[in-house]
């Protein structure tokens, strides 16, 4: 009788994408860490936040170890980018590196806008997957989550939903791996956002790395990343109205305003880790994952939406 087939090896991995694949709001475990951008440093002196893909980086580092092989990986993913950056620069950059994993998720920030043409969107999304294929890379993307429970992402359901559609489509079509986030049912659970509201925090992000994994082949615990975390009092009344008040202040009139004003947090900003290198331990992680999603979305502090 013989065992599982071991999992697949890449020793080349870029993410490309938004905020998402930045890796906002999951902070690093020691601040100064150098980030290659021309804007200012990042809330609490932190100059780089972690994220989702800095962890899936690593792990997929340590199951090439145990086969006597390297995992590299460069990050050229940027906040606030329409899916027209990420499948334009952003895919030729990634190709410019010869990788054979590319983990794209981007569109989110097209969401938001009411005229999106969400099959428009697809086309896009499909001809840069096409051309990472073709280029020999493996195709990580990934599905929206189901908004219907979020205080503005609500009224995007519908057509977050022809988006999902439309990428498992496409992944069928290429081959390529997708992390579904919309059947997460732990992602409607706010403990695992930021301030924001619309960016996840460490706990989130370590959610999400697990769930990469596992989209990849490789074994994880599912208990760990997909049970919703024990429930909990959430504020209702005035102090909901209270948080809900500082909420709009503090992150949604500020995006607004950069609205108005054509601008995105990400206009000074360029990739965090342009080349390809060795991943290491780059983010902060209390021992009990409920302590780090209570820590992370009550205090640490975030740059208003934009995805």
């Amino acid at each position: 009788m013989t065992g599982a087939p071991a999992p697949q090896l890449w020793e080349r991995y870029v993410a490309i994408g938004d905020s998402f694949s930045e890796g906002m709001c999951d902070p690093l475990a020691a601040p100064g860490t150098a980030y290659a951008a021309a804007g200012p440093s990042l809330p609490g002196g932190v100059h780089r936040y972690a994220g989702w893909t800095d962890r899936l980086a690593v792990a997929l580092d340590v199951a090439a170890q145990a086969q006597g092989r390297r995992t590299r990986y460069a990050n050229l993913a940027v906040r606030g980018r329409l899916l027209a950056d990420v499948v334009g620069p952003q895919v030729q950059a990634a190709i410019a590196l010869r990788p054979d994993l590319v983990s794209i998720v981007g569109g989110g920030n097209d969401l938001l806008r009411s005229s999106v043409d969400v099959d428009a969107l697809a086309d896009q999304l499909d001809g840069a997957v096409a051309a990472l294929r073709a280029a020999g890379a493996d195709v990580l993307m990934a599905t929206t989550m189901d908004p219907r429970e979020a205080p503005v992402m609500k009224y995007t359901r519908v057509r977050s939903a022809a988006y999902t559609a439309n990428i498992w489509a496409i992944a069928h079509r290429h081959g390529a791996h997708v992390i579904d986030q919309w059947t997460m049912a732990a992602l409607r659970d706010w403990r695992l956002w930021a301030p924001d509201r619309i960016h996840l925090n460490a706990e989130g992000h370590r959610r999400i790395a697990l769930h990469a994994q596992h989209a990849l082949g490789h074994p994880t615990d599912e208990s760990d990343w997909r049970t919703p975390l024990p429930d909990k009092h959430l504020p209702t009344g005035r102090d909901a109205l209270v948080r809900d008040a500082q909420w709009v202040r503090e992150h949604v009139a500020p995006w607004l305003r950069r609205r108005v004003r054509g601008e995105s947090s990400g206009d000074r900003m360029t990739a965090k880790q342009p080349e390809l290198e060795l991943p290491a331990r780059t983010w902060a992680g209390p021992a009990d994952p409920t302590d780090a999603a209570d820590a992370a979305g009550a205090a640490y502090p975030t740059d208003p939406p934009d995805a």
